[in-house]
């Protein structure tokens, strides 16, 4: 009677274990990045009555006999399956494709996450905005570039940088000089280029034709000095194609020095392809040529961000030139079932997880970034319901066989009546 009494006590608080973690992966249904639970059973110890005998001879051998004294939660298992992406738009919200999971410190200890719903802090800090630890990774430098020897550390985004102006150094020359013309005719094209302080200046080139195919061409600046003085000159093939292209001087390249002082930059004249119609060409249509770009540009401020699938923030600046920022760190572990839950949406490293394995998407790290999307909890809402009633009924039938069993002791004590 004792016997099924505490078999029945098992049942019952072990079926109430089940509920719990039922309840908590149901209350996590939501939760983002949640990892579900699942609870396995296992026969607790058993008491040997008799044990067991060969075969004597002509007669068979006998089994032990053996009666258990209930059940035991045998593991509560994190169960590590993709949760769905929803998508939000927003460029710091990450998701995580695979196993890995992101890097999170708060100075002395790492934590490691799946939920990436990241913010910036008011000192740039990339952080988890529940617990305020900083995402890990690492920085590229002033120019944009990753270093190798780079170690794991705090992302932090410098919303105040600048991308330095950059002197124009090549302008491009594209378009019809007339070939039916009159000698003397000019055409003249211009663009605005910068010197190494972002500086503007209007460049303007006039093209006068000289003879059948060739013409004369002289640049011009209304706040910078040209040289070397003169004019240079540019001859087309019977065909339209450019023949040659020379400087004034006879160089490869034309100087601007600003007048107000800025250093001096070169800038070389891009006419095309030598015997092409690539860049200036000479038919006989009416004359469209124009400078057509320039490669300088003035410094800007960052305007906004984006994220790749390989987890690096491109930063984006008012003058139209992007650069990367800084590049988000995953870690990976032989046994991600075997990490601790230490709240926050958070995991510590166990004993029995491995360590970690910290890289990146794409490289060491098989696993990708989806961002602006966020992972979804993997519950089953469907799968626990079902869970759920049958732990209430194992509940119910244990609880039945404790009722039996003290009806039965009951009869036992009432038998001296």
């Amino acid at each position: 009677m004792m016997r099924a009494l505490f078999a029945g006590v098992s049942g019952l608080r072990n079926h109430q274990t089940k509920m719990d973690v039922i309840g908590n992966n149901i209350a996590n249904v939501n939760t983002t990045a949640f990892k579900s639970s699942r609870v396995t059973f296992k026969e607790a110890f058993v008491q040997l009555l008799q044990g067991a005998s060969r075969p004597p001879g002509n007669t068979g051998g006998i089994n032990p006999i053996q009666i258990g004294t209930g059940m035991n939660v045998a593991s509560i298992d994190q169960l590590f399956t993709q949760g769905s992406l929803e998508t939000t738009g927003q460029p710091l919200d990450l998701a995580i494709q695979g196993d890995a999971l992101f890097v999170l410190s708060d100075g002395p200890r790492r934590v490691f996450t799946r939920a990436g719903n990241f913010q910036l802090d008011a000192a740039g800090h990339l952080i988890s905005p529940s617990s305020g630890f900083i995402v890990q990774g690492i920085n590229a430098d002033a120019m944009g570039n990753f270093s190798t020897a780079a170690a794991i550390g705090d992302v932090q985004l410098r919303l105040g940088d600048k991308a330095p102006a950059q002197a124009t150094d090549s302008v491009s020359l594209s378009g019809n000089l007339d070939s039916a013309a009159a000698d003397g005719t000019t055409h003249q094209m211009g663009i605005t280029v910068y010197d190494s302080t972002g500086a503007p200046h209007n460049l303007q080139v006039t093209f006068t034709k000289t003879g059948t195919g060739t013409w004369s061409w002289v640049p011009s600046a209304g706040t910078a000095a040209l040289t070397p003085a003169g004019s240079g000159t540019v001859t087309f093939s019977n065909t339209g194609s450019i023949s040659t292209f020379t400087y004034p001087g006879g160089g490869t390249s034309i100087t601007m020095t600003p007048s107000g002082g800025g250093a001096p930059f070169n800038v070389a004249i891009n006419p095309g392809t030598i015997n092409g119609i690539d860049g200036l060409a000479s038919f006989s249509n009416p004359s469209n040529a124009v400078i057509s770009s320039q490669n300088g540009y003035q410094a800007g401020s960052l305007q906004s961000i984006s994220v790749d699938p390989r987890g690096v923030i491109t930063g984006y600046f008012t003058n139209g030139v992007s650069r990367s920022l800084a590049q988000v760190s995953l870690a990976q572990f032989t046994n991600p079932s075997g990490l601790l839950r230490s709240g926050d949406n958070t995991y510590l490293e166990s004993a029995n997880s491995g360590g970690p394995v910290v890289g990146f998407a794409g490289g060491t790290i098989t696993s990708s970034i989806t961002p602006g999307a966020l992972e979804g909890s993997n519950v089953d809402i469907s799968a626990e319901f079902t869970n759920m009633i049958i732990a209430q009924r194992g509940f119910q039938a244990n609880a039945r066989v404790i009722s039996t069993a003290d009806d039965m002791l009951n009869e036992l004590v009432n038998l001296r009546r």
